[in-house]
């Protein structure tokens, strides 16, 4: 960042000397005012619940302009990345701040799948859990337990360290996520393949047996490593800001990573395709499309507490650029699998085609958002409800682990340590119990 040559000036109206506070800019997006020395020099903090005006941190990772709905990873737009590039060489831009050539795909990609299976006793720490248990509470569990199958790899200031743990993270999710799913049904787990391509491989260890040959489809193929790329990172969103602040403590990248993983699992986040595949399932159950015009009457009545999942966004005003993208691969993998009368998917298009002309959700830019369309792809390829949070965990690992080595990297980082405005009890003295 650079210090610009605006100053912002606080006043105040009780007599008190203004102070001038220092303007930085970055390359794009909003200028930020410095309130590092407020505390100092007023005895006053800041109040920001949500910290939507917020910046706690420089970044050259990732950066969004909801207004546009635009989505850049090192500069390159979303669009670009999903059409023409694989999610491989997504994982090396956010890691290493450049796209890889023939040869250093080739090096990076060998890398990883070197470190694609996991120690056989994971297995049985897997058996430990329910078999009906939430497979993100089982994520939680196997991430932050590889911090004890891998301690050479542990020290966060280590450089060497975080290198090989990043390169294992990303290696690994697809591992415990299709560990965790198969676990569930009663399957064997099925080892990785690493003539496959990284969702290829993912493909077979979800879905193939002991039993006979696995084909992977390429047309899932692709929709796969789409999702992947479309969330393999999104600015300093809820679980970002958890693996930051989880990191700034000093403990071990697998620690913060399963931090992350814990944040996701939240409804109003990485929950949210979940939670919008269930919505047009109970539509479905109270009467399909016939009811879609009844249920959007009922989102916009304030009373009815009815919420229309997948659409709107916290930082997008516009069209969420991943939605596009994910609803050109939804209309691909329908039309390959034979599904395109699923009646899911006409619902989702009735709910659409209302948002975008309605007055009440066009005036509100609720427009639809990639969890809208992610959930039908993944109900389509016969990934269950339950299971969509661990896959965008899976591919949300890489972005983590970038922002965590760019924080760890940062001469000014400090641990996280918000403020308050207390609204509690002033002091006051115990009394004897007698006289209370």
């Amino acid at each position: 960042m650079k210090l610009s040559d605006n100053k912002a000036t606080l006043s105040f109206s009780n007599g008190r000397p203004a102070i001038e506070l220092p303007v930085y800019s970055g390359n794009i997006g909003p200028e930020v005012i410095d309130i590092r020395k407020l505390y100092g020099q007023t005895g006053m903090f800041t109040y920001d619940p949500g910290f939507l005006s917020t910046a706690a941190c420089q970044s050259a990772i990732t950066f969004i302009d909801g207004d546009k709905g635009e989505l850049l990873y090192r500069g390159y737009p979303i669009e670009q990345l999903a059409t023409q590039c694989d999610f491989m060489e997504t994982c090396h831009l956010l890691l290493y701040g450049n796209l890889p050539g023939v040869a250093d795909k080739a090096a990076f990609v060998k890398n990883v799948k070197y470190h694609t299976m996991v120690n056989e006793q994971m297995q049985f720490f897997l058996r430990g859990f329910r078999r009906d248990a939430h497979p993100m509470a089982i994520m939680t569990g196997l991430v932050g337990a590889l911090s004890a199958f891998y301690h050479d790899s542990t020290d966060i200031n280590n450089a060497e360290h975080r290198e090989v743990a990043a390169i294992r993270l990303i290696a690994k999710m697809p591992t415990l996520v299709a560990m965790a799913y198969k676990y569930s049904i009663g399957q064997p787990f099925m080892y990785p393949k690493n003539d496959l391509s990284y969702a290829g491989n993912f493909l077979h260890m979800m879905f193939a047996t002991p039993c006979e040959p696995y084909v992977v489809n390429p047309v899932i193929e692709r929709a796969i490593d789409r999702i992947f790329t479309l969330h393999a990172d999104h600015e300093q969103n809820a679980s970002t800001s958890t693996v930051r602040l989880c990191g700034s403590s000093g403990t071990n990248p697998f620690a913060a990573i399963a931090a992350g993983v814990a944040c996701l699992w939240g409804p109003a986040h990485g929950g949210a395709n979940e939670a919008c595949l269930q919505m047009l399932e109970e539509i479905q159950a109270s009467g399909g499309i016939s009811k879609v015009g009844e249920f959007m009457n009922q989102v916009k009545d304030k009373n009815s507490n009815v919420k229309l999942m997948g659409f709107g966004h916290r930082v997008y005003k516009n069209y969420d650029p991943r939605a596009t993208l994910m609803q050109e691969t939804c209309n691909e993998v329908l039309e390959a699998l034979g599904l395109q009368d699923d009646p899911l998917f006409k619902l989702a298009k009735a709910l659409e085609k209302i948002a975008l002309e309605d007055d009440y959700f066009v005036s509100r830019k609720l427009y639809p958002n990639v969890d809208f369309y992610s959930g039908i792809v993944q109900r389509a390829i016969g990934i269950p409800v339950k299971l969509f949070t661990g896959i965008f965990a899976l591919a949300r690992t890489v972005g983590w682990i970038a922002q965590l080595n760019e924080m760890i990297s940062d001469p000014e980082y400090k641990i996280g340590r918000p403020r308050q405005l207390f609204t509690g009890s002033p002091r006051r003295d115990v009394m004897a119990i007698a006289k209370r």
